[in-house]
């Protein structure tokens, strides 16, 4: 017999089964709760709330761990490519060389998106939100693959959807930055890796070709691994949430990058070069601030330290932070912004106050500093991280599908009015 908990309330008792997740986590099963009882559980923000058993990533903060199916980041950083990730992902396990090499010629020869985008894409003014234009444009997919919208077709077709999404994101990322930049449109590379040819559509003009360093694509790829899934988070509960409505997986994803483009989520390494810069315009003392972010009464917090999840260390910064080195040291930058950057990085690894509180540099930290060496503006950021997580995304609406999961349907506790009987306008 398996655990359970019980639960007492007025005189009655109820048996809560104990679901024991791979990795030890004990989840009380309270799915009849209600049936049983008429009880719901108020847990706002779903902060200690499990939505569904999933086989995708693991995640411990409290030791700083994450695994994707089983591997752990440090590993897969080092070893593997974005793409043989992103097919670990979605399909469960490690790809043979022939099924990687089927896999990226798939993507590869489906990068190119309808012309018809392009009067799509020129109908944004110039300071819209790349996040906004990106969400529009991947939403727009399912009008020019109508099959698309029925997720219940065959395993193929289904596929073949997946194939798309992961090939045509980067040109529409990139199409959206071009467009907020007011520059020509590149068209993808065949010839060129999945990463370097997004840096091309990104930088590339149609008079200049820049070459790609090798270095910058490296870690370029670093990122979008250490980004390509983080458990449950809002944007995966979204995508999942709005698939199992049995939206497309265009539609999902779309709102998927609408979840992420919210400060509190993916806009954490734009907040953190906004700060850096804030640091600047006020004279570039970081002792100065480095007493005001210990001052409990200032208002003033350090963006990219520390994590809601990761209680003593995030696991991808180290991996990064070598990234963000290299990456300086092949720029050759003078930026005195960056340079507030190193000066606090030292201050939080080496000060007592930030070490006993755990408030170490995080990926966010890293990241900004690599998207700001490249050039890359901050509202751009936040399409870095959905470029990056759109494998998890894809993985968690797939496994969702899969499992033939109920559409998501939270409930709530009502604290409006009782019964009211109306009044005429003429009495009120």
């Amino acid at each position: 017999m398996g655990k359970k908990a019980e639960l007492h309330f007025e005189g009655n008792v109820y048996d809560l089964p104990v679901i024991t997740g791979t990795e030890n986590e004990n989840a009380l099963d309270i799915s009849k709760l209600r049936s049983q009882s008429g009880l719901i559980t108020l847990d706002r923000g779903f902060k200690n709330t499990g939505s569904t058993e999933s086989a995708i990533t693991f995640l411990n903060g409290e030791e700083g761990v994450l695994r994707y199916r089983g591997y752990s980041i440090e590993e897969l950083a080092e070893k593997a490519t974005f793409l043989e990730v992103a097919y670990l992902l979605i399909y469960g396990e490690l790809p043979t060389k022939s099924e990687l090499d089927f896999f990226i010629d798939e993507i590869t020869h489906h990068s190119l998106v309808h012309e018809d985008v392009k009067s799509i894409l020129d109908g944004f003014p110039s300071k819209a939100h790349p996040m906004g234009v990106l969400s529009s444009l991947v939403s727009s997919l399912t009008a020019f693959y109508p099959k698309s919208l029925d997720p219940n077709r065959s395993k193929e077709e289904v596929n073949g959807t997946i194939i798309r999404a992961i090939a045509k994101l980067p040109t529409l990322a990139a199409w959206s930055y071009k467009n907020r930049m007011r520059q020509p449109i590149m068209y993808p590379k065949n010839e060129l890796s999945y990463t370097a040819n997004f840096m091309h559509m990104m930088f590339g003009l149609p008079t200049f070709e820049k070459e790609i360093s090798p270095v910058v694509a490296k870690a370029i790829d670093k990122l979008l691994i250490l980004h390509a899934d983080h458990e449950q988070n809002c944007s995966a509960s979204t995508v999942r949430i709005v698939g199992s409505s049995h939206a497309s997986l265009y539609a999902s994803v779309s709102a998927g990058i609408a979840a992420l483009w919210g400060p509190l989520h993916g806009g954490a390494n734009q907040a953190v070069i906004e700060m850096l810069e804030k640091i600047k315009g006020d004279g570039g003392d970081v002792d100065k601030y480095v007493a005001k972010a210990k001052d409990k009464s200032d208002s003033f917090r350090l963006m990219g330290f520390g994590h809601r999840v990761y209680k003593n260390f995030d696991p991808r910064a180290t991996i990064i932070k070598k990234a963000a080195d290299d990456v300086l040291n092949e720029l050759g930058i003078e930026d005195p912004v960056l340079d507030i950057a190193k000066k606090l990085e030292q201050v939080a690894l080496n000060d007592e106050y930030f070490k006993a509180r755990g408030l170490y540099p995080n990926v966010d930290f890293y990241s900004g500093i690599i998207y700001r060496a490249l050039g890359i503006p901050t509202d751009m950021f936040t399409v870095m991280f959905a470029l990056g997580r759109l494998p998890g995304w894809i993985a968690q609406w797939k496994e969702m599908r899969e499992n033939q999961e109920p559409i998501g349907r939270p409930r709530q506790v009502y604290t409006g009015y009782p019964e009211r009987l109306y009044v005429n306008i003429e009495n009120r």
